[in-house]
């Protein structure tokens, strides 16, 4: 990648640039809504569910938005970063050919930028990725390599393949150009909410807040780094099996300090890796994250079950993380409910991708239900939400 002297400042006039540069190469993802998930982000839990059975549940107003990343190139916003990267290397560094390490998403973004300029792609990939992720990756003439699964395993075989080949690295998240090629798609948000609320009810407010998932934190980071400033409050989502809520955690920590090493075999792939040593300046900058929530599995799946039946949207257990979030996570529900008041918030979701596969999906849902559970039913027979666990 570029010099450190050569990097574009950490700002929304670069993240302008950098959209300029990927634009003939990426899609236009449209924004969309789903009123029942609106409605449903805005009915209260039931207190059962809750940590403390005596406490009240959060009642935030939430207009929900999708910006539906599953829709762009290679399944996922990662093509964003990938086009911006190589956009920015030399002729020389170019003829070298490039190097990544990824579960997936990264991998096959990396792998289409890379034929798209005639490069030879060397991607890294976990042993454990989905099968699907490493066929589409092969598929676009990349050369895949396979390791361990955890971010130490994946970039010493990278170390070694740099060493017999000279490709030049593209890390999946830490990196400026990655950041702000990632937060392209935060500009082209804001702007279509815009106007999609000059057209209806709600006005002409635009995005209050916006929710993005985060693993590495390219994204996330890339998103606060193109709105923070301009008046919408950013938040962060996380699984949390097995600790893959580092972020969080860090956040929590006294002092806060990023945690370099992550294990964990969550559902949500794509949010295994650690938060980058660059990003992590700017997710734990107060000014530009206002927090960072964590979900668990079953929370994930509930949210991707209902992206699917009810908003139709085709989504990874990874992209459904943010809805997760804002249905479940009763500290951020409180947050917006408080500072959302009455007319409540304009809240916009990231769905940061949906590079899975119905076999995928069906096993991810092939468990025998406990007696009484009412998982499978959104909506009951008098046309009532009837599943507590969804959203109470």
């Amino acid at each position: 990648m570029a010099e450190s002297s050569k990097n574009r400042p950490l700002t929304r006039a670069s993240v302008s640039e950098a959209h300029a540069l990927i634009k003939p190469f990426i899609h236009l993802t449209p924004v969309v809504q789903c009123s029942t998930i609106s409605s449903l982000a805005s009915t209260p839990q039931s207190a059962s569910t809750l940590p403390f059975s005596t406490s009240r549940p959060a009642h935030p107003k939430l207009n929900i938005f999708f910006k539906c990343e599953n829709l762009q190139k290679v399944g996922a916003f990662k093509a964003r970063g990938a086009f911006h990267a190589l956009a920015r290397l030399t002729e020389e560094e170019l003829a070298r050919g490039v190097i990544t390490h990824s579960s997936g998403n990264h991998a096959q973004a990396l792998a289409l930028a890379a034929r798209t300029k005639g490069v030879k792609a060397h991607i890294v990939m976990p042993s454990i990725s989905t099968p699907s992720k490493i066929a589409a990756t092969k598929g676009y003439g990349a050369e895949v390599v396979f390791s361990g699964s955890t971010a130490a395993e994946r970039e010493a075989v990278v170390e070694r393949i740099q060493k017999e080949t000279g490709a030049v690295l593209v890390p999946p998240y830490d990196h400026p150009d990655i950041m702000l090629g990632q937060g392209t798609l935060a500009l082209e948000f804001e702007e279509q909410v815009a106007e999609m609320c000059g057209q209806n009810e709600t006005g002409s407010r635009g995005l209050d807040a916006v929710i993005a998932p985060a693993g590495g934190a390219g994204m996330l980071s890339g998103v606060a780094i193109a709105l923070a400033d301009n008046g919408v409050m950013v938040f962060g989502a996380e699984p949390e099996f097995e600790g893959a809520d580092d972020i969080r955690r860090g956040l929590a920590a006294d002092p806060p300090a990023r945690i370099e090493s992550v294990k964990t075999l969550t559902i949500a792939d794509g949010l295994r890796t650690p938060v980058g040593i660059i990003p992590w300046t700017i997710v734990s900058d107060k000014k530009k994250i206002r927090g960072v929530f964590s979900v668990t599995e079953e929370q994930i799946k509930n949210a991707m079950r209902l992206l699917l039946e009810r908003a139709k949207l085709f989504v990874e257990p990874s992209g459904a993380v943010g809805l997760a979030v804002a249905l479940y996570n009763e500290e951020f529900r409180r947050i917006a409910e408080r500072e959302g008041g009455e007319k409540g918030w304009n809240l916009g979701i990231v769905i940061s991708g949906g590079n899975t596969t119905v076999e995928a999906i069906a096993k991810l849902f092939a468990v025998e239900k406990k007696e009484g559970e009412r998982n499978a039913g959104i909506v009951g027979k008098d046309g009532k939400h009837v599943a507590e666990n969804v959203a109470g």
